[in-house]
């Protein structure tokens, strides 16, 4: 009888180990799926304090960040499409455009100022991360930090790539992928991308047909009464978002400032201006009648075939995804018979 009882009590052990053995080695399945995606290196950028020079610079990261400041809204904006608002500690820069996709989640975000914010108001978000333009990864008033100031200090960086120069829009791409690297969230980066890709290639496709590829200027005014012409010298992004439009700058290797009858003799078939609605409110059609009224500028083709076009500030220098959207916008303000 004892013999019988101790028998069965070892089965039910045997048992149970059984089952627990199965258990921990799900358990421990599970674990090594969840951390072999790290530690993950990913390769960006840094550059010295006021310097223009962009370097490559590992970023490793032991686990995802948790705690992330974003300096833009565009950056802001693309974190939110990948799911990562409860993450996001601080919002710089909050002006521009707004992604209607996303701007019910963008309202609840801790928005740090309307303005670029320094690197004390970076820093009081207790970030782990700071990701976004980078341009603002620098020690001045206006800047978040050096890339080599921000690591220093244990938190980690990520430089948009469209940011940089060299920067394309399909950098744009890559950004988003390394991010869903990063967070660990690469299904919604595949697919964000896919949606971005259909609209661009959309966009393209409706405009194959024109041959010409027109010259542009950028008008970078707020009063207008002073006509402010910008080279953009040096500014990858924007002139490959504008040539999704056949548009060409025409002063884009020009390095020093563009004067007003440099303009004129240059003599572009289209006039860009900023728009700066959603920044002052201020009105671009005020700017077009100041423009397309001065006598000065009478005599250029832009002025005469009434071919003056306002873009929001983020959609040319903001750097991000949405910028699709500015050149979805601008392509059907030029060609409306190629969009009905």
């Amino acid at each position: 009888m004892k013999r019988k009882l101790l028998l069965g009590v070892g089965l039910a052990v045997i048992l149970t180990l059984a089952g627990c053995g199965g258990s921990i080695k799900s358990s421990s399945t599970e674990d090594t799926q969840t951390n072999k995606h790290y530690p993950l290196t990913i390769k960006n950028y840094k550059k010295a304090e006021g310097g223009t020079t962009w370097e490559k610079k590992e970023q490793i990261f032991e686990k995802a960040p948790e705690r992330i400041m974003a300096n833009t809204r565009p950056a802001a904006e693309l974190l939110l499409h990948l799911g990562l608002g409860d993450k996001i500690v601080g919002v710089g820069a909050n002006f521009g455009a707004p992604d209607k996709a996303v701007e019910e989640e963008y309202s609840k975000l801790p928005i740090l100022g309307d303005g670029y914010v320094g690197k004390e108001a970076t820093l009081g978000t207790d970030p782990d991360i700071v990701i976004g333009r980078g341009g603002l990864f620098d020690n001045a008033d206006w800047g978040v930090g050096t890339v080599d100031t921000l690591n220093e200090m244990g938190i980690h960086t990520y430089v948009l790539e469209s940011s940089i120069t060299g920067g394309t829009y399909d950098s744009v791409y890559k950004d988003i992928e390394n991010l869903g690297k990063i967070f660990d969230v690469q299904d919604k980066a595949k697919s964000f991308i896919k949606q971005l890709k259909e609209k661009q290639n959309s966009i393209t496709s409706k405009l194959a047909n024109i041959e010409e590829e027109k010259t542009f200027a950028l008008l970078f005014m707020t009063d207008p009464k002073e006509v402010s012409v910008f080279a953009a010298h040096g500014e990858t992004f924007f002139h490959d978002a504008f040539r999704m439009v056949k548009l060409d700058n025409v002063f884009k290797n020009e390095k020093g400032e563009v004067s007003v009858e440099m303009l004129i003799e240059a003599d572009p078939d289209v006039l860009i201006i900023p728009d700066w609605t959603t920044y002052n409110n201020s009105n671009p059609n005020d700017i077009k009648e100041a423009l397309y009224a001065n006598p000065k500028l009478s005599s250029m083709k832009a002025i005469k075939n009434k071919q003056i076009y306002a873009v929001d500030y983020n959609y040319m220098f903001g750097y991000g995804y949405n910028t699709i959207d500015g050149i979805e916008i601008l392509a059907k303000e030029m060609y409306p018979d190629l969009f009905k």
